[in-house]
């Protein structure tokens, strides 16, 4: 299992192709009808949700689309830097409270 600081390395060495994965997904999702009128969380990442009735996208809308997914991603991925300069102890305090939220997750999913 890798440690956290391998997968920091992994984001900082591969940042451009991460962000490029990213964009290609949500669009992928548009593209499939995936996406409805709510917001849409992808790990942790809200992306606005188009509900147009008409789906009648310019050039200009179409850009300021990509703008904004380009900027979601670059504000997640800062966050994730932010998360990997903090104390490993602290992480770790986390670590039950995480714990206890997954088995409830998982107790709901199989009840």
């Amino acid at each position: 299992m890798p440690d956290f600081k391998t997968i920091a390395n992994f984001r900082k060495d591969n940042g451009a192709a991460i962000r490029k994965v990213c964009s290609q997904f949500v669009m992928l999702c548009r593209q499939l009808n995936l996406f409805s009128d709510a917001m849409v969380a992808i790990d942790g990442s809200k992306f606005k949700a188009v509900s147009s009735c008409d789906r009648n996208y310019t050039a200009n809308k179409i850009e300021r689309c990509r703008q904004q997914i380009e900027n979601s991603i670059e504000r997640y991925l800062s966050a994730l830097e932010t998360a990997d300069r903090a104390q490993p102890d602290i992480v770790e305090a986390k670590m039950p409270d995480l714990n206890t939220r997954l088995q409830c997750s998982n107790n709901k999913l199989l009840n």
